[in-house]
């Protein structure tokens, strides 16, 4: 579970909602899949006590977690929270949007609109104060990011490799092994980040 430190009743309200979004959609896919929580445990790796909280609604999955079992039940995060577009044109408002990660200083990862699984592509706004790190155990095959800093400095690690980010600069990545993103200046730090995993059969190839 995530942690959470000194957070506003704002932010708790808004965790409240998706964990409440999480927890009914999570059951009617599962449900729509034929699959116990023992099989659904088996099939993305979650833990049967995990995904039992989730559906209470009384846990606080981290994005890993929620990406493991999307990918499972052949659906997105997207879909999960409800901002999974069905129709030719969706427009999210920024108070439908879903924070689903808060750093220890108050940094966040919000999602702010996706498509339909099982093929994801995702729109994010990240915010990660000085000194927060934000790990991936990384994507599956073939997925790619592509971020771009809007103030403060990314420190972008792939892997065993780091890559430093100014404001301004863009970055297309891919990362289907463990990353992270880190705040190693003195100032906030704010990116946009879209996200392609596309499930079908790729041809890997060189960036």
């Amino acid at each position: 579970m995530e942690k959470k430190v000194n957070i506003s009743t704002e932010t708790v309200a808004d965790v409240e909602r998706v964990s409440a979004t999480v927890s009914q959609n999570m059951k009617l896919f599962r449900r729509q899949n034929g699959l116990t929580l023992d099989e659904l445990s088996r099939k993305s790796g979650v833990s049967k006590g995990m995904l039992v909280e989730i559906e209470k609604g009384s846990a606080n999955p981290s994005i890993a977690t929620l990406c493991r079992a999307a990918t499972a039940l052949g659906v997105s995060v997207a879909d999960f929270v409800g901002l999974a577009s069905s129709v030719p044109v969706r427009i999210v408002l920024p108070e439908d949007a879903s924070t689903l990660w808060h750093g220890p200083k108050g940094g966040t990862a919000t999602l702010m609109v996706g498509t339909h699984g099982p093929d994801e592509i995702e729109l994010w706004r990240w915010t990660i104060f000085p000194g927060e790190i934000f790990e991936s155990p990384g994507h599956s095959p073939g997925t790619l990011e592509l971020l771009n800093v809007e103030i403060g400095e990314l420190t972008l690690r792939l892997d065993e490799s780091e890559h430093v980010l100014q404001a301004g600069s863009s970055v297309l990545a891919r990362t289907e092994d463990r990353h992270a993103y880190l705040n190693c200046g003195n100032s906030e730090l704010r990116f946009v980040m879209a996200v392609a995993e596309l499930q079908r059969p790729r041809v890997r190839t060189s960036l």
